[in-house]
């Protein structure tokens, strides 16, 4: 028992350092490395001491919401003149993974904000609804979420039924919106809904306009520390200038996925590596046999199966994020990295909780609180299933999907 309890007092400080098997760090610029370094020292600092208890307790902080804003987690790829950060997307993939490494429903809080409300609002909106909501989202002041996914179209958003009409000064939205990361605290929603022709734009809906509602999701098994949500819209009047005028159709949805599942990609290797971070260290406390666990066969081909599969999805994210700054990136390319790395990450989260024993299923690790957040990562932006029809369409020209 003494021996147990000096493993947990050990464990439970945030002593992550990196793994890098294969020196991937040369292929970094300086500053990619000092970034990763500020958000690594962000997370261990404002997300690990408290993770736990927050997943136990089905709390979302939201006073992480500036803190985000101040350490330039939001938008990080949107140019300075907006509040983004203007950095590349190898940047915006290593804060992804870094904040993964904490949480992943951190990092949803942080990729929705980015990549599915900042992102849609500098890609189609006007200048002056870029002016008005990015430098808030940006900094924290305000926080946003994404409306796409409805009760009864999933995977094939083309169906929804959520609608607007022209009342001529202004729109008339119905419908309601399921599974929405952010949305019991937004301050606002970018909404995708059908016009009366049935082809979909995105609205700019705003807390406080009448008929507009978030009802909270509550007995979630994962993603405990994220708030999640609806969006119910009845009969809310949303003023002209909340339309983005830049694209419309589906393509503009899915170009704002792209940009999220990306970062799910780089997010999903932080996990992994937080899962056998954690592995490899108890292995080598854990005594069994008179000796640490760490000298069996069997733990060490697990460990080194590990390593081998992060430092595969790490060279994959790498060459997606050096294809993504050329403007090279399509969604086959991204849906085989999002779907690797997230199957990978939540095959060495079991391995990891196995390594752990008993000890595996408590909130003293991270192991089972990383498992259970997967089980959602493998599913949203995309199921897992879906990201390798993308890629059987990308082989074959046929779509097995329609």
């Amino acid at each position: 028992m003494e021996h147990t309890s000096t493993i947990q007092k050990s464990m439970k400080q945030d002593l992550f350092e990196g793994v890098d098997f294969y020196g991937v760090d040369d292929l970094l610029t300086e500053e990619h490395k000092l970034i990763r370094s500020s958000i690594r020292d962000f997370v261990k600092k404002e997300i690990s001491p408290y993770i736990e208890d927050w997943a136990q307790k089905a709390h979302f902080p939201y006073e992480i919401v500036k803190k985000f804003g101040e350490v330039g987690a939001f938008g990080p790829q949107i140019p300075e003149e907006y509040g983004g950060g203007g950095l590349d997307y190898i940047a915006y993939g290593l804060i992804m993974q870094e904040i993964e490494r904490g949480d992943s429903g951190m990092r949803s809080t942080a990729s929705v904000q980015g990549s599915l409300v900042m992102y849609p609002i500098y890609k189609f909106g006007s200048e002056d609804q870029k002016k008005k909501y990015l430098p808030k989202l940006a900094s924290g002041e305000m926080l946003g979420c994404f409306g796409l996914t409805e009760p009864d179209f999933g995977s094939n958003p083309s169906g929804m039924v959520t609608n607007f009409k022209d009342m001529g000064d202004h729109y008339l939205l119905n419908g309601a919106k399921m599974w929405i990361s952010n949305s019991p605290k937004a301050d606002i929603a970018v909404v995708w809904a059908k016009n009366e022709a049935g082809r979909i734009h995105g609205l700019i809906v705003e807390r406080g306009m009448e008929g507009f509602s978030t009802p909270e999701t509550h007995g979630k098994w994962s993603l405990r520390a994220s708030a999640t949500g609806e969006l119910v819209f009845d009969n809310v009047k949303v003023p002209k200038e909340n339309l983005l005028p830049g694209k419309s159709g589906l393509g503009a949805p899915m170009m704002c996925l792209d940009s999220a599942r990306y970062g799910i990609a780089w997010g999903a290797i932080g996990a992994a590596m937080d899962c056998y971070d954690s592995a490899r260290r108890y292995a080598l406390e854990r005594i069994q046999f008179d000796k640490p666990i760490g000298s069996f066969q069997l733990i060490q081909k697990k460990l080194a199966e590990m390593l081998t599969e992060i430092t595969k999805a790490q060279l994959i994210t790498w060459k997606l994020g050096v294809m993504k700054n050329e403007g090279k990136a399509t969604t086959a390319h991204i849906s085989l990295a999002k779907r690797n790395n997230v199957a990978m990450a939540l095959e060495i989260a079991r391995e990891a909780r196995q390594i752990h024993g008993g000890m595996g299923i408590t909130g003293e690790y991270p192991i089972m609180r990383h498992m259970m957040n997967l089980e959602s990562v493998v599913t949203y932006e995309g199921t897992h299933d879906i990201h390798l029809l993308i890629l059987g369409h990308e082989i074959t020209g046929i779509a097995a999907f329609k």
